[in-house]
């Protein structure tokens, strides 16, 4: 049983429109990354003092202050109680609302660095949806068998997987940021008195902006890597039948 030539005209033309997609990224958007502009740029940017990614911000941007609860968690009676519905179930707390907390006392959320975490999340969207169409590009054409041409394809798709895998882990590392960073915040709020607690949040913040540029490095060298071992093995991954004797570059 085969396609009607509806389906496999359809077919074909999602196949060219992923090729197409994929020759754009392979072709103008990962170069882009890592020559002259987009991400090198920004990296070179990072060196003057007025760059938000400089390391001279750190000595300023951590506020290590307890600040006392918001009024509006107090009244007359003591701590405002859980707003409950008609039924008497409780409703959920309100981002921030710290009503029935044990310690409401507040650190306020590094603004400086939350800035920078927009610019790697974006980065790690980009870099992970880039790999997803060139992967799906290199899988469709792939041809039945195996010969040496499909182990090069298969090498190439192992090294779009890792580069994806790492713009996951450097995603996944701002959320590790977040809890990391509201342990010693509790700490601090629990032992106001404990200096060490202030400057471990000092710390914490300097290594964050020291790792916020390193992220946009560790990205830009993954363009180039891949970029590198698209553009030497092109042939081999657009007609893998044709080259059984050269290895991957």
């Amino acid at each position: 049983m085969s396609l009607s030539k509806e389906n496999s005209e359809k077919l074909e033309t999602f196949r060219s429109k992923v090729a197409s997609a994929a020759n754009e990224i392979v072709f103008h958007f990962f170069p882009a990354k890592v020559r002259s502009f987009e991400l090198t740029t920004l990296i070179e940017s990072t060196k003057t003092p007025d760059s938000p990614f400089n390391i001279a911000h750190a000595s300023t941007l951590t506020d290590a202050r307890v600040y006392p609860a918001p009024s509006n968690s107090m009244d007359s009676n003591g701590p405002a109680k859980r707003r409950r519905t008609e039924d008497s179930s409780a409703l959920p707390l309100a981002n921030g609302d710290n009503a029935g907390a044990r310690y409401p006392d507040l650190v306020h959320a590094n603004k400086h660095i939350m800035k920078l975490f927009e610019t790697t999340k974006s980065e790690c969207t980009h870099l992970s949806d880039c790999c997803d169409k060139v992967k799906l590009w290199v899988n469709l054409t792939m041809p039945n068998g195996d010969n040496f041409g499909v182990q090069i394809q298969e090498e190439v798709l192992s090294e779009l997987l890792r580069s994806q895998e790492s713009a996951y882990n450097i995603r996944d590392s701002i959320r590790q940021h977040y809890l990391a960073r509201a342990k010693i915040c509790s700490k601090l709020i629990k032992y106001p008195n404990i200096e060490d607690y202030a400057l471990a949040l000092r710390e914490h913040d300097e290594k964050q902006l020291f790792f916020a540029r390193q992220n946009l490095i560790d990205i830009r060298n993954i363009y180039a890597v891949i970029t590198d071992i698209l553009h030497k093995n092109i042939t081999k991954i657009r007609s893998p039948r044709g080259n059984n004797r050269a290895g991957l570059y």
